[in-house]
């Protein structure tokens, strides 16, 4: 069970909605090809993106390659990747994706001072690579990427005139405008992410130093910053779950259900109240024993945006309730807090534990697909090795038996919960 101070947190971010909730972005049947550079190849935010949309969504078919490469501009790259088109053509056309996302700027402003012409050479192959893109997929839906932040807040700049990251503010204005010309969507990876450091450099410097360590690459909790962003561009629900029950003298009403199926509520001799759940979703599986994640958590808005897994039960007559689910106590509330809601996300239950094992398969995949792409594919690409398409097709289908062991492990089962009196 989790200490009291993180059930307090949790228990904070349960009541009402944090926004009015839209139609979700990705859609049954969607390719997603996330293209981009080091911050990107990562496979961090880019894998917390998959798992939220495969927990959240298990019935729906939605794939996802990471293109990323470390050191890449608009223009490619001189670290193997290759020239922008081959980049392209190679690592992101031949996927034939619906929806692809483009984070650069980061090596493109050369670490330095806004430099005028470094900043036009950047507006030009974007441009070209926005043009390039819906050349070739007429249909695609585009999201242009503001770069993620250079961490000014936690350490000094060591830019002069204001700090990196000032000058990749102006690379994003750019890139804000590119999409309003080009009628493609944007995502800000920046300003709230800025903020959540800000907030957390007051609450917690230690530990905000390690969202972003090496100030350019996010940390797992720097990176649960960039998801929840891209997410909520993207309409992302809050909602995993919600249930309401009314304890009265005819026992128990379910008076509300929100993605789940609740049965067999009952209320027995004792105080104790029983329920059977069958829910169409598991929470994302937020980490919330890494003290880096769970400042992530605390300074931003991911669980009351994207992680509500609520139960509010009205109408209890006894001060405390321990709350199990399949025979295992997960969390102790009071009267007072369940009549209020409590959020189960973040609490160490079995749905959290069944999405964490599709979290290590989600990374399993992007690990086979990296294998293929950067260890085979491309240094072997000019190669006539008779034996390469079996190799690559070989390792296609080892990534697709992971895939499909993801997909099978993501699907929610019943679980039992019971409220049991504090003695």
């Amino acid at each position: 069970m989790r200490n009291a101070r993180l059930l307090a947190f949790l228990l904070c971010l349960a009541p009402g909605m944090a926004r009015a909730e839209s139609k979700f972005y990705l859609e049954d049947g969607d390719r997603v090809v996330f293209h981009g550079d080091s911050i990107t190849e990562q496979r961090l935010y880019s894998t917390y993106v998959e798992t939220y949309v495969v927990t959240r969504f298990p019935e729906r078919n939605v794939t996802f390659v990471n293109s990323g490469w470390n050191f890449d501009r608009v223009t490619g790259g001189d670290r193997g990747g290759g020239p922008i088109d081959l980049r392209l053509r190679r690592d992101v056309f031949a996927h034939k994706p619906t929806v692809v996302t483009i984070m650069l700027g980061m090596n493109d402003a050369g670490y330095r001072p806004f430099d005028p012409k470094a900043f036009q050479a950047f507006a030009k192959g974007y441009e070209h690579i926005v043009e390039a893109v819906k050349s070739e997929l007429p249909d695609i839906r585009l999201t242009l990427i503001r770069p993620s932040p250079f961490d000014d807040v936690t350490r000094k700049p060591n830019v002069p005139g204001g700090g990196y990251n000032a000058v990749l503010v102006r690379y994003g204005a750019f890139i804000k405008e590119l999409a309003e010309k080009s009628g493609v969507d944007v995502a800000d990876l920046n300003t709230l992410v800025v903020a959540a450091l800000e907030k957390a450099a007051e609450v917690d410097p230690t530990n905000a130093r390690k969202l972003i360590p090496d100030r350019i690459h996010p940390g797992p909790g720097g990176a649960l910053l960039l998801a929840g962003v891209l997410l909520k561009t993207w309409n992302a629900p809050a909602t995993v779950t919600r249930v309401e029950l009314e304890i009265g003298r005819d026992g128990v009403k379910t008076s509300r259900q929100e993605n789940t199926k609740v049965t067999l509520a009952t209320a027995r001799k004792g105080g104790v109240v029983s329920w059977m759940q069958d829910d169409a979703a598991l929470p994302f599986p937020v980490e919330l024993n890494d003290p880096a994640v769970a400042l992530a958590a605390k300074v931003s808005d991911f669980l009351l945006a994207l992680d509500q897994e609520v139960l509010k039960v009205a109408g209890l007559d006894r001060p405390e309730y321990t709350l199990a689910i399949d025979d295992e106590e997960v969390g102790m509330f009071t009267k007072a807090q369940l009549a209020e809601g409590v959020n189960l996300a973040g609490l160490d239950t079995p749905m959290a534990r069944q999405a964490a094992k599709v979290h290590t398969l989600t990374i399993k995949h992007h690990d086979v697909h990296h294998v293929r792409w950067r260890q085979v594919e491309v240094p072997w690409q000019d190669e006539k090795a008779p034996h390469l398409n079996a190799a690559l097709k070989g390792l296609d289908a080892l990534e697709a038996d992971v895939v499909a062991e993801q997909r099978a492990t993501a699907q929610p089962v019943p679980h039992r919960y019971e409220l049991r009196p504090k003695s």
